[in-house]
């Protein structure tokens, strides 16, 4: 066995919490503001660029907590192996 094989990853608890913690902020936020962002995203024009900024920073930091949340449980993508030719 090589050692790549043998070392073990470190689980990023602190920043699946700090990206939980980030993320239920941001939708509190938002729920607690309602119509101030309607009103704002609404306005038409330049304001247009507003929801589609909201909406990746949701996407960003919603995804990452998401993908460090499930590292730390344990679940990781498959590998794919090299079919010999």
């Amino acid at each position: 066995m090589n050692n790549c094989s043998m070392t073990k990853k470190k689980k990023p608890y602190v920043r699946t919490l700090i990206f939980g913690a980030l993320s239920v902020c941001l939708y509190i936020a938002l729920l607690n503001h309602q119509e101030l962002v309607n009103g704002n995203f609404a306005q038409g024009g330049l304001y247009a660029v507003l929801p589609i900024a909201t909406a990746f920073i949701f996407s960003f930091i919603h995804g990452s907590f998401t993908g460090h949340f499930w590292t730390v449980m344990g679940v990781e993508p498959a590998k794919k192996i090299k079919e010999a030719k």
